[in-house]
């Protein structure tokens, strides 16, 4: 044996094989690290790939993901390859060696890629030191999900066996990654299913978005909001005072992707001039007497998200310009200072007054008006929702009962009568009406009678029924009795309704033109026709 040839001893070797597996483990728990510090899996994944690279002489790892239908293997993750040999780069099920590693669920070598058919490169070009290529499947619970791939270089110095221990070791912390980001996202997904069918339960027959409602033209509202909320355009409520401005523009914000960004209120009508001016757009230190420090604005406060101004014809000329401005540049300044400050706001204005009659008067500026109306919705009074008032009847009655602790029903006559009620200030009156009604009648049933200090008394002394009233009559007068018939219900509700009966054949039958001599609506006729038969 030659002199100048030394032969390791046992203690060499074994010291070797230590520093080996030293360094394999070390390997292994940085890429563990990394994978459970990073969201973002793809790229974590190809970063464990370059680790191995540059520790453990390996060239171009690739991982495979198997197909939904299992048929075929595709790209997920690689190092070193170009953008055209990673659309290349798809096998079948059992095409080449890594095919055939993810349909024989086990790991297959190749020692020499030269002359091996079944090292199909459909990837392209590779180092020309490489020579040798190892596919290994990663297996969960449902079988193969992915085969992770890597040629080996001349220089390597890890024999086979370790190269098939280490991605098989490595193949496991991507597929562990991998699983628990699928789980993740699927319930992500049910989560997201179980929110579309709430708020589809929330949108049903009767309600929207917390606004009661079926009468077709509520109807003709929801499907309107429903169109134009995701937008961004500026939406101008039409409506009476009560009739649900305000449930409308929170419907609009929380339809609209600015769901999740503030909404802001505020009534313009409630403050004075001077202070409207800084509510809306903020104002400096020293700005005026008591403003001892800066102030944001609304506009400011809603920005990214919506912003509701409810009564928007009471504001002053001025205000109107510098809300013009707003609308136009999407910048302001704050009371007394003279920085420039950009907003991204979406406005939902409100009002019960007849804007174009203020245009024409001059008192509301034209420009404003039509950079507000973008988006016109015209809330029906609720004595056009005559669907809509039992539903209403009902749910105030409920919510009030529980608040109270009380139990009670409305009479078929005292329900009859609520119904028949125009309702002037709209959903706002009905919902104090059914408080009154709660807080003043005892628990049982509900009698018309009980109703006479709940409504107008106009309506009680036309629409109520009420005891004789007596007449004074001197002691020394002398009269003749005679039998006077006695009004009964019965008999009230008979002379309506041959009055109804009367007017319609006077105006051949046209409701409205009856309805105004008989000093009632369109809606109410249309019920009592309904409610007596009357046929024509």
């Amino acid at each position: 044996m030659p002199n100048n040839i030394n032969i390791p001893d046992k203690e060499d070797c074994k010291s070797c094989s230590l520093a080996f597996a030293y360094n394999e483990i070390s390997l292994m728990y940085d890429i563990a690290v990394m994978l459970s510090s990073t969201t973002d899996v793809h790229e974590s994944i190809e970063k464990g790939m370059r680790m191995l690279k540059r520790n453990s002489y390996l060239d171009r790892c690739t991982l495979f993901m198997l197909s939904d239908d299992k048929t075929q293997l595709e790209l997920y993750a690689s190092i070193d390859l170009t953008a055209q040999q990673k659309k290349m780069a798809v096998y079948k099920l059992g095409e080449g060696a890594t095919g055939l590693a993810a349909k024989s669920a086990e790991p297959v070598v190749i020692e020499n890629i030269h002359n091996n058919i079944n090292y199909i490169n459909k990837i392209g070009t590779i180092n020309i030191n490489s020579i040798s290529y190892v596919a290994v499947p990663i297996i969960q619970e449902d079988g193969v999900i992915a085969v992770i791939s890597a040629n080996t270089c001349k220089s390597s110095a890890m024999d086979f066996d370790d190269v098939v221990r280490m991605l098989t070791i490595v193949g496991s912390l991507f597929g562990g990654t991998l699983a628990t980001q699928r789980k993740f996202a699927k319930e992500k997904e049910e989560l997201t299913e179980l929110k579309t069918y709430y708020k589809d339960q929330a949108l049903s027959e009767y309600k929207f978005e917390s606004i009661i409602g079926r009468s077709s033209k509520m109807r003709v509202v929801f499907s309107m909001l429903e169109t134009v909320a995701p937008s961004d355009a500026t939406i101008l409520i039409r409506g009476e005072t009560g009739t649900g401005k305000e449930l409308i523009a929170t419907a609009v914000h929380n339809l609209s992707k600015r769901s999740n960004a503030p909404f802001i209120k505020l009534n313009c009508a409630a403050i004075s001039e001077t202070l409207l001016e800084s509510e809306l757009f903020g104002h400096e230190k020293g700005a005026f007497t008591d403003a001892k420090e800066a102030r944001k604005g609304r506009f400011e406060l809603a920005d990214g998200g919506t912003l509701f101004l409810d009564e928007i014809g009471d504001i002053t000329p001025s205000l109107q310009v510098k809300l013009l401005r707003i609308l136009q540049e999407q910048e302001f300044e704050r009371v007394g200072g003279n920085k420039t400050i950009k907003t991204n706001v979406r406005l939902v204005a409100a009002t019960n007054r007849n804007l174009e009659e203020m245009v024409k008067n001059g008192t509301f500026r034209e420009d404003l008006f039509y950079r507000l109306n973008v988006i016109p919705v015209n809330l029906p009074p609720l004595r056009e929702r005559y669907e809509d008032v039992k539903l209403l009847v009902e749910h105030y009655l409920q919510k009030f009962m529980q608040e109270h602790r009380k139990q009670m029903s409305f009479s078929k006559a005292a329900l009859e009568i609520l119904l028949d009620y125009p309702w002037p200030g709209n959903i706002r009156e009905l919902q104090n009406t059914m408080e009154r009604i709660v807080l003043i009648c005892p628990n049982g049933n509900i009698e018309p009678e009980m109703l006479n200090h709940v409504l107008p008394f106009n309506y009680q002394k036309l629409h109520m029924p009420t005891e004789p009233i007596p007449i004074y009559v001197p002691e020394t007068a002398t009269i003749t009795k005679q039998p006077t018939p006695r009004l009964t219900k019965t008999s009230l509700l008979d002379m309506e309704k041959e009055s109804i009966i009367q007017a319609l054949i006077e105006h051949r039958g046209i409701q409205t033109k009856a309805a105004t001599q008989l000093g009632m609506t369109a809606r109410q006729i249309g019920y009592k026709i309904q409610k007596y038969g009357i046929e024509f």
